[in-house]
């Protein structure tokens, strides 16, 4: 059985004269293992993506992080990222984070102890019943993440809790537990290692399935990715040509006329800017079932 996140591996001793070679060595092997502990956390994950779908589809709820420490900048990396991504409003992300955003004077450290202020920050936020929660403690013992939790789970919200540590207040505070039991760091207690790369995976798999389940992917791709620069504008004129079956010159004025992806594919079926509008907001923004209510209103009118 893995030893805790803050467990001395024996293994290890004498680490700090290790040629250099040896040391990526054993780092490495610490990576392996915190994705292999990964696996047995898919299911769960599974279930919370469904979950979690469901509850943001009407287009009001949130995403909340709470984190502290190292995990709190794995959350915001995966929170950030989601707005340029698929999208996903900026009205429509929290990130609680224990001792704040602003971290021009490094991470508060004592922060993390304070249960009361997780709950007032969950309470100052206004978390509700709308919302999704996401937790995350290598430890699972991170009293202001376990705070924001309870106070959110008290509220009616769906939550979350990732954590390297079974049996953890975290992990006993949520309705969706994942369990990641990546074990002794190669630097005893240096969560930033092997917990933190298994955070940074199950959240990654977390966002990315519930965007999917949203309707932000079509096939395989980003069709809600913000176009705001050379490249990116690029690769919407690629989605439009892939997706309407035109060539780069017509999916590129369809794109500058109707803005972004799913819109210039629609209006290439022949749809103007209201019905598109109209439909989008039918299916609540899913390309794939716009295209097939389009085209079932077509074959009605032929």
């Amino acid at each position: 059985m893995a030893g805790g996140t803050e467990d001395a591996a024996n293994r290890y001793s004498r680490l700090d004269v290790w040629p250099a070679a040896e040391l990526m060595t054993a780092l490495w092997e610490g990576q392996t293992r915190a994705l292999a502990a990964c696996i047995p956390a898919l299911p769960p994950v599974a279930a919370a993506v469904e979950a979690a779908a469901e509850r943001l589809a009407g287009g009001h709820g949130r995403l909340v992080y709470a984190g502290a420490g190292s995990s709190a900048m794995v959350a915001a990396l995966d929170g950030l990222d989601l707005g340029p991504t698929f999208d996903w409003p900026a009205e429509r992300l929290v990130l609680l984070i224990a001792g704040g955003l602003d971290l021009s004077r490094g991470l508060a450290g004592a922060a993390e102890d304070d249960e009361g202020a997780g709950r007032a920050d969950a309470a100052r936020a206004a978390v509700s019943a709308a919302d999704v929660v996401v937790g995350l403690s290598a430890s699972g013992a991170s009293a202001y993440t376990v705070g924001v939790l309870r106070a959110a789970r008290e509220a009616g919200a769906l939550t979350m809790g990732i954590a390297s540590s079974a049996g953890s207040p975290l992990l006993d505070a949520v309705e969706h537990p994942v369990l990641t039991a990546t074990g002794a760091e190669v630097i005893a207690g240096s969560t930033r290692l092997g917990a933190g790369t298994a955070q940074k995976v199950v959240l990654n798999l977390f966002s990315t399935g519930v965007m999917t389940a949203l309707g932000n992917v079509y096939d395989n791709l980003m069709i809600n990715v913000r176009p705001e620069n050379a490249k990116l504008r690029r690769r919407c004129t690629a989605m439009v040509t892939r997706i309407a079956h035109v060539d780069e010159d017509v999916a590129g004025a369809a794109l500058e006329r109707h803005g972004d992806v799913r819109r210039a594919v629609l209006g290439l079926a022949g749809l103007e800017s209201p019905e598109i509008d109209r439909l989008l907001a039918e299916t609540g923004g899913n390309l794939r079932k716009a295209m097939e209510r389009a085209k079932s209103v077509a074959a009605k009118e032929t």
